[in-house]
């Protein structure tokens, strides 16, 4: 499939099948983000692979992950991210690892898995109920499944763009 016609036709999936994701595909996925571009190549993600029940149960306690039977918790190492020496308190480490994200969001639907994006949840309680450690930053969570039969995509999310015209200035 052409590059532009993959994303032009990824959706984001919130009703998931129960077929399993294979692990061919699953690792398919993870190596996409694991070639992702990060800053100076330090590649500070950190992925963690949540598909047992308690694994699901624990990130359902604190996100909504619209039972799907795989999540990845994407998280930023702080210890391995770049810092700007000419901004204070400036780092990459959202930038870093929403790159790697978008990479494996990609591929997910290239191989015919659906995926949804999430960053609505508090860090804190995610740190907690993963025993993360303290260096360690959650950054989203990538669910990852099949999309159930009766999933399409959101006409008022998916199909409203922008004009190229309204997005991008020339100078």
């Amino acid at each position: 499939m052409d590059f532009l016609d993959l994303v032009k036709e990824r959706y984001s999936v919130r009703r998931y099948s129960d077929q399993v994701v294979e692990q061919e595909k699953l690792d398919l996925i993870l190596e996409a983000g694991r070639v992702a571009p990060t800053a100076v190549n330090n590649q500070p993600q950190k992925i963690y692979v949540l598909q047992s029940r308690d694994a699901l149960d624990k990130i359902n306690s604190v996100a909504n992950t619209y039972n799907a039977p795989v999540v990845l918790l994407l998280c930023a190492d702080m210890d391995q991210v770049w810092k700007s020496p000419l901004e204070e308190n400036y780092d990459t480490s959202e930038m870093d690892v929403s790159i790697v994200g978008t990479h494996m969001m990609l591929e997910a639907w290239n191989v015919g898995v659906g995926s949804l994006w999430i960053r609505y949840f508090d860090s804190k309680k995610v740190k907690e109920v993963f025993s993360l450690p303290e260096n360690v930053k959650p950054v989203c969570l990538l669910c990852l499944g099949y999309p159930s039969k009766d999933c399409h995509p959101s006409s008022r999310l998916h199909g409203n763009r922008k004009t190229i015209e309204e997005t991008v200035t020339y100078w």
